[in-house]
């Protein structure tokens, strides 16, 4: 896929700011703030008809000039429409999927998702009288056979979520146009550096700024990016239910931004430098990175995304699940936690749900997010573990 990383380099340093002044602040400050006062009814008529867009002062759910800011530097990064923030990955998964079930309405699912997603659809839609149904995530062109009269939107992850599989998102996304419905793809793990999910023809971008977006472990925020034809029914949305990110995780997601593409340039040769690494040891069945061979949906990922993140999945040999313990006891530069995407390396086993297509995979599936600690050190650290498996 085309992308300029000259302009996104650009955008990431000079957007997100207001216009330059002499003896400005470096960093957009924390902007704390609820109620906005206006001097006349009619200034206040006036901001409250235009509430919904991003960049009216209205009150402060609906957002303020840091927050617009923000907005306006991941849309520009997406190609998007425009952006809406909500204080989470998961809000921004539900809220996007609020946007457009209803009881009575199918919706589509790929069957290696975020965990949560799955949690939200089928304890919350199920229960409010959406139809779930999952599909196997490579099926491709095939999606068509699956639409329903009744289908109301399409939910895709690029990779799947532990499992690494990477869809046809072309393909997926125009069957979801042809039938004049919303595709919704989560694309945290590329984000827009390495792939732009609304060039390649979906609808709607969510991704969680906890991750990549905020680098530092230490922000809760998701985004929606969408095209013209979904934005502001989006936005309406997120705020009649009334999510928003505070103040501060504003401020941590726009410092995060700034360093963005070097994090990423170097999660990415970070990455599979440890992943070839692990493939090279005996106790490893099975590299699961979108940027190898071994990967479902590779060919795809060499032709949509220009890159690949530092979070990664390998396949041991099988072994006791006490060994698994052991061997995820033992490492000392790899913190054991739930999240990705700031500069710590993680470990993490994982036991992937399917309900569409059983995972046949003999061996235990263990996640990786590479930081930014030495390779080498990273490397000693997995070579004096990996014998703990030996069966």
């Amino acid at each position: 896929m085309p992308s300029d990383t000259r302009n996104n380099a650009d955008a990431l340093v000079q957007n997100g700011r207001p216009p330059r002044v002499d003896g400005r602040h470096v960093n957009m400050p924390i902007e704390l703030g609820s109620t906005i006062v206006f001097d006349s009814m009619a200034s206040f008529e006036s901001a409250r008809d235009a509430r919904y867009a991003s960049g009216t002062l209205y009150y402060g759910r609906y957002g303020n000039d840091a927050s617009f800011q923000l907005e306006a530097l991941l849309a520009n990064l997406e190609n998007a429409r425009g952006v809406t923030l909500t204080s989470s990955g998961v809000a921004a998964i539900s809220t996007a999927l609020m946007t457009f079930v209803a009881p009575g309405k199918h919706l589509l699912v790929a069957d290696h998702v975020y965990g949560n997603t799955r949690a939200f659809c089928d304890g919350v839609l199920s229960r409010m009288g959406v139809e779930i149904e999952y599909y196997d995530p490579m099926i491709g062109t095939d999606i068509y056979d699956l639409i329903r009269e009744t289908t109301c939107a399409i939910m895709l992850e690029a990779p799947g979520s532990g499992t690494f599989e990477i869809p046809d998102i072309p393909a997926i996304a125009k069957a979801a146009r042809d039938a004049s419905i919303p595709s919704i793809i989560d694309s945290t793990w590329a984000t827009p550096l390495f792939c732009k999910p609304l060039d390649l023809g979906c609808d709607v971008v969510v991704a969680s700024c906890s991750k990549y977006i905020s680098g530092h472990s230490d922000c809760m925020m998701g985004m929606i990016a969408s095209n013209t034809m979904y934005h502001d029914q989006i936005r309406k949305t997120v705020f009649a239910i009334g999510d928003k990110p505070g103040s501060h995780e504003v401020f941590l997601a726009l410092r995060g931004l700034r360093t963005l593409k070097v994090r990423m340039e170097y999660f990415d040769k970070a990455g599979r430098e440890i992943a070839t690494w692990l493939g090279q040891q005996k106790q490893v069945k099975t590299v699961l990175h979108p940027a190898f061979e071994s990967c479902p949906g590779h060919d795809f990922w060499k032709r949509d995304f220009t890159g690949a993140a530092g979070l990664f999945s390998v396949i041991f040999h099988p072994c006791s699940a006490a060994q698994i313990r052991d061997f995820v006891d033992a490492l000392h530069h790899f913190g054991i936690g739930v999240s990705w995407g700031g500069y710590e390396s993680l470990v993490l086993p994982v036991d992937p749900m399917r309900s569409a297509k059983a995972w046949t995979e003999t061996g235990a599936l263990v996640r990786f997010n590479i930081g930014l600690e030495d390779t080498d050190s990273l490397k000693a650290d997995l070579q004096a573990a990996l014998p703990l498996l030996n069966s």
